[in-house]
């Protein structure tokens, strides 16, 4: 009989595989479901990258293996980018690697660093990747609650002296995935400080950068000074331009960590395809009033739904970033319960907090990836629930 290695055994369930299980059996008895569980735009991607790719793909020589790295026009392209939008100087040739989207990074980058045995700093709730991609490469897991009290910023100076002795890297993910939370320059300084103190690589998740909603834009973690001697940035298309499927993403920092990750990919995989890895670089020279519709279009649904949970007494953490809802379930539910009873009997789909780590127990995520009149029905739904 087959048996599956200790390392599966180990993992709990995908998140959202057993979302997807769950919707498809009540799409099967053609229920009409409203969609509000993974964060997959609904927005088509920007035409002038679709019209790169086109043209991309007709080259030959991109019809051979790429390199592992990535194009070196690309790799340039994403050094001008956080130069314009960060003011961040980026070594091309040493500073940034092609990922095959950024989930592919983040789940590769703990094979470089860590042995069996090290722990590996993780935000809980956070994205599932930061912890398996640390269990596959034999590392523990140590997690770090985010608490609203706290504006959901791990305390990092709170973990025990035992566990940072065996340290090696440090997750942070602002704008925050599931809880919708930024982080401030004085966090960042601080957290720069401590990790340099202590020789732990700070991993920085800014694949929502450019999803805000106020005047004050999100920062990358590598405008601290002295962060480019600690630091790893993922980054990712997916969210910015709408572009999930075309599996694209980067991973900039400190030249010797970037260079640590990019070993793992050459002998793991063959590079992204070159046309894709064109019509990325379009993407990064869109004007900016193109992207900015993208965000008004979030925007515009964010205030709509957020002030429709209210109205019925749901309390919805205040944020201005990301395409995600952070909801407090209702007195006497579990974050499971709840959401489970949305779906029965509301034909919801939506994410328990605890989906996320166990931190995110009493809460549940929303995405507003369908349009505004779509997640007013959602919210008319919840209120025929008279909770």
């Amino acid at each position: 009989m087959l048996e599956y290695s200790q390392r599966i055994k180990s993992l709990p369930p995908y998140l959202f595989a057993q979302i997807d299980k769950k919707k498809r059996e009540k799409l099967v008895q053609g229920v009409d479901i409203i969609d509000l569980g993974v964060g997959d735009p609904d927005i088509p991607t920007p035409k002038p990258i679709v019209e790169a790719m086109k043209r991309a793909v007709e080259k030959p020589e991109h019809h051979r293996y790429p390199s592992y790295e990535g194009m070196f026009s690309f790799r340039q392209a994403v050094a001008d980018w956080y130069k314009r939008r960060f003011g961040v100087e980026l070594d091309p040739e040493k500073e940034v690697v092609a990922l095959i989207g950024s989930k592919e990074g983040i789940a590769h980058f703990p094979l470089a660093f860590v042995n069996p045995g090290d722990v590996v700093l993780c935000p809980d709730p956070a994205y599932p990747v930061y912890k398996i991609g640390t269990l596959f490469a034999g590392g523990e897991p140590y997690l770090m609650p985010l608490r609203e009290e706290n504006g959901f910023l791990p305390d990092f100076r709170s973990v025990p002296e035992e566990v940072l002795r065996r340290a090696k890297i440090i997750w942070v993910n602002y704008p925050n995935n599931p809880t919708s939370a930024t982080a401030s320059k004085e966090f960042y300084e601080e957290l720069i400080a401590w990790a340099r103190e202590r020789n732990i690589i700070v991993a920085s998740d800014l694949a929502y950068s450019e999803m805000y909603f106020g005047e004050e834009k999100p920062m990358s973690i590598l405008q601290i000074d002295g962060a480019k001697e600690i630091a790893i940035e993922f980054h990712s298309f997916s969210k910015t331009f709408n572009m999930t499927g075309w599996r694209i993403g980067m991973a900039v920092g400190n030249a010797d960590i970037v260079a640590g990750l990019g070993k793992v990919k050459t002998n793991v995989d063959s590079g992204q395809f070159q046309a894709i890895q064109e019509a990325a670089i379009t993407a990064l020279s869109l004007p900016e009033d193109e992207v900015q519709k993208i965000r008004d279009v979030y925007r515009n649904r964010r205030e709509a739904m957020v002030s429709a949970l209210r109205g019925i007494g749901l309390e919805v953490y205040s944020s201005d970033a990301t395409f995600y809802l952070w909801v407090k379930v209702p007195k006497g539910y579990t974050s499971a319960d709840f959401v489970a009873k949305l779906l029965d009997e509301c034909s919801i789909v939506c994410t328990p907090g605890n989906g996320f780590g166990e931190y995110g127990e009493g809460y549940f995520r929303i995405s507003l990836t369908v349009p505004t009149e779509r997640l007013l029905e959602a919210a008319e739904r919840i209120r025929k629930l008279k909770l």
